[in-house]
């Protein structure tokens, strides 16, 4: 289907009145809103660090592209918005026929096999794992976090390929808590994990986890967090620092005598703070650092971690 695209420029005020009305009231497709100042000396940016607020709401001036099914359709919305008196600012700068594209492999393209370990490889379905890939996690983008192209999720999948064969032996109980994709749950199950518990809030991570695990032949529990009971060997979470510390008691209670705790969402300023919050279970160290973001790992003694909450 040939759609036609109507672009406008709106100053700050008014682009969240704007994009409901194409979107509400007149069938637009899509709508995408980007700086209109962007590449120039003005330009904003929005985006802070994860678990931060944006430092505004909005670019002093932004521009809008809204996505028709047809050129009149397109036009009609133009002629409606304008004619309003509370759009007073806003301007029409096009209205033009969307290029064809296969967006399927557009999509594809922005994934590529993504090196974990020299032997140890992320290979989405549509690829073929490069020859030197002994240990392959096929996995294509969903709706969950994970993918393996994020610095994250590639400490801590590294951390899990590379532990001994004798360390991994005793992994008959692991426990990924946000599972999101699944991916280091299948990570774990490829490095020889037994029992595996993956769990997250969202029940479309939950799906994901069940498709992928089965995709690449392991078998594991995906559910809701409450799901997650008694001590585990492993237990890896890959969330953000905030809600890290918030989960401090829960986490390490999960964790077995002799077990260890993997973490990572945590950024290089903020190590000091996750070791406070963990010190009265649990103490914290970093193990790994990719740009600017860090891995933190703990071993429990010989004794329990503190009683799994409910």
């Amino acid at each position: 289907m040939a759609l036609t695209e109507l672009v406008l420029r709106a100053p700050a005020h008014l682009v969240e009145d704007v994009s409901d009305a194409l979107v509400d009231e007149l069938d637009a497709v899509s709508v995408s809103v980007e700086d209109a100042d962007a590449d120039t000396e003005a330009e904003e940016a929005l985006f802070g660090e994860p678990g931060l607020p944006a430092p505004a709401e909005g670019w002093n001036r932004s521009t809008l592209k809204a996505a028709f099914e047809s050129e009149e359709a397109a036009t009609q919305a133009a002629t409606v918005l304008l004619a309003q008196d509370w759009t007073e600012g806003l301007q029409l700068l096009a209205i033009q026929p969307v290029p064809e594209a296969d967006w399927v492999r557009l999509t594809q393209a922005q994934f590529e096999p993504v090196s974990i370990t020299e032997h140890f490889w992320v290979v989405p379905t549509w690829h073929e794992p490069p020859p030197q890939a002994q240990q392959v996690i096929r996995l294509d983008p969903g709706m969950a976090f994970g993918t393996g192209t994020h610095p994250t999720t590639r400490m801590c999948l590294r951390w899990i390929a590379t532990r001994s064969a004798a360390e991994r032996a005793t992994w008959d109980r692991v426990l990924d808590y946000g599972c999101g994709s699944g991916i280091l749950a299948i990570g774990a199950g490829l490095c020889g994990a037994r029992s595996i518990d993956a769990v997250d809030i969202d029940p479309a991570a939950v799906q994901a986890t069940q498709d992928n695990a089965q995709a690449n032949g392991v078998v594991l529990n995906a559910a809701l967090p409450e799901a997650a009971q008694g001590h585990y060997a492993l237990v890896v979470a890959n969330i953000l620092a905030t809600p890290l510390k918030l989960l401090a008691p829960l986490l390490c209670g999960h964790v077995q005598a002799g077990g260890h705790l993997v973490l990572a969402g945590i950024l290089a300023r903020q190590a000091d703070e996750l070791k406070a919050a963990y010190a009265p279970w649990l103490a914290l160290s970093v193990s790994d650092e990719e740009d600017g973001w860090i891995l933190m790992t703990a071993q429990a003694s010989g004794q329990p971690g503190a009683t799994p909450m409910a």
